[in-house]
């Protein structure tokens, strides 16, 4: 019996120990996984922020060039008047005004009063005189222009009865009479009517002479009807009737390539007495980049040991040479910039030297979109009103004139 229970519960041990070993834990240990290494979140990185090239400066023409003792003008019109981002600069930078046409033979000649009258008759246009209010009132010096010039002259001054159609020209004799008679009735009426005082400098003569040493003979009626002594007659009238204030000028452009021609011609200007009947040269100054400022300043230095007054009357450069505009890309610009600078500073170290006697300096025109050299962007601001590096260059402020391009 004993054999049999011990037997029984042998038995029942393995039983226990089978099931233990089968039975299944309800919750099953998951696999362990690795965790991906976290990405490091990118924080983007700016460029580093460039230093601002600094805004140049305000700084105006007239302040400038007074620290030398001249003036700076352009060429006045009444559109420039009437547009006020133009009128502010013109009156921001400058203190002298040449019109560009009002003032030419064209525009004060009239020939129906002439006929009238039986003698030439000035009368000054509206634009003219709106022109002349608008210096007095803003304290502008005015060049005059022009009186005798072969160019935008009425023909019909020259004629029998003030009429061209008859094809009868007038004698010498009678020519000279009109000469003296318009002469002095564009002093006198500028005397009445109150604008005398702002002039200092009137150009009597303009373009006798040519390249080659010639005087100007084609179409050129003021030669053809009085003679090659036209233009000693023109300022023997002139500094008869005007006014001491006003100085009287010739003026001429490639004044580089007449500079002998003109240094002779203007010792025939003098009196019975052997003294001058002119007080100074107008040099154009139509220039370009491609030009030598070492041969221009020749022509200065050696017009200037006559002891007259050398005005600058119609500066612009222009980007490339005659004949060839070059575009007005950043580095043209920067060469015109350039340029102005080296003409200014030359000009401005002579007078400071006392070998130069200048008084007064005129661009001509004030944006290059309204300048009648467009295509060759000659002037200081561009159409858009900014200025250029040649805007600096004549400011003398070299760092912002193209020096750095």
């Amino acid at each position: 019996m004993k054999k049999v229970l011990t037997l029984c519960l042998v038995l029942l041990l393995l039983t226990g120990c089978f099931a233990a070993c089968g039975k299944k834990d309800p919750t099953p240990t998951p696999a362990v996984t690795e965790e991906p290494t976290p990405v490091p979140t990118q924080i983007p990185v700016e460029d580093p922020t460039p230093t601002p090239t600094p805004e140049p400066p305000q700084v105006y023409l007239k302040d400038v060039f007074a620290e030398h003792g001249i003036k700076v003008g352009t060429c006045l019109t009444t559109q420039m008047i009437s547009n006020s981002k133009t009128k502010e600069l013109l009156l921001g930078h400058y203190n002298s005004v040449t019109m560009e046409n009002h003032m030419k033979p064209d525009y004060i000649l009239s020939q129906a009063k002439s006929i009238e009258k039986g003698d030439i008759v000035v009368e000054f246009n509206k634009d003219m005189i709106t022109m002349l209010d608008f210096a007095k009132e803003n304290g502008l010096a005015v060049r005059g222009h022009t009186l005798v010039w072969y160019s935008q002259t009425p023909q019909w001054i020259f004629y029998d009865n003030f009429d061209n159609k008859t094809g009868k020209l007038v004698t010498r004799e009678v020519m000279l009479k009109r000469m003296e008679s318009y002469i002095k009735q564009v002093f006198e009426k500028l005397t009445e009517q109150g604008y005398a005082d702002l002039f200092y400098a009137y150009d009597v003569v303009n373009e006798a002479w040519m390249e080659d040493g010639s005087m100007r003979s084609q179409m050129n009626l003021w030669y053809e009807v009085v003679g090659d002594d036209y233009i000693w007659h023109a300022f023997n009238f002139a500094n008869k009737y005007a006014p001491e204030n006003i100085a009287l000028f010739y003026n001429d452009y490639n004044e580089q390539f007449k500079t002998d021609t003109l240094e002779k011609f203007v010792k025939t200007l003098v009196d019975k007495d052997g003294n001058y009947l002119i007080d100074g040269i107008g040099f154009q100054a139509h220039l370009y980049t491609e030009d030598s400022l070492t041969a221009y300043f020749k022509t200065v230095d050696q017009l200037s040991k006559l002891g007259l007054t050398i005005e600058l009357t119609e500066l612009d450069v222009c980007l490339g040479k005659y004949n060839a505009p070059q575009m007005a890309s950043d580095e043209n610009k920067a060469k015109q910039g350039r340029f102005v600078y080296d003409l200014i500073k030359g000009i401005f170290d002579r007078k400071d030297a006392g070998t130069l006697k200048i008084d007064s300096l005129t661009f001509w025109g004030i944006t290059d979109g309204a300048s009648w050299r467009k295509s060759y962007s000659p002037l200081l601001f561009s159409s858009a009103y900014s200025r250029k590096p040649a805007f600096f260059g004549a400011a003398q402020m070299k760092e912002y004139a193209g020096f750095n391009q």
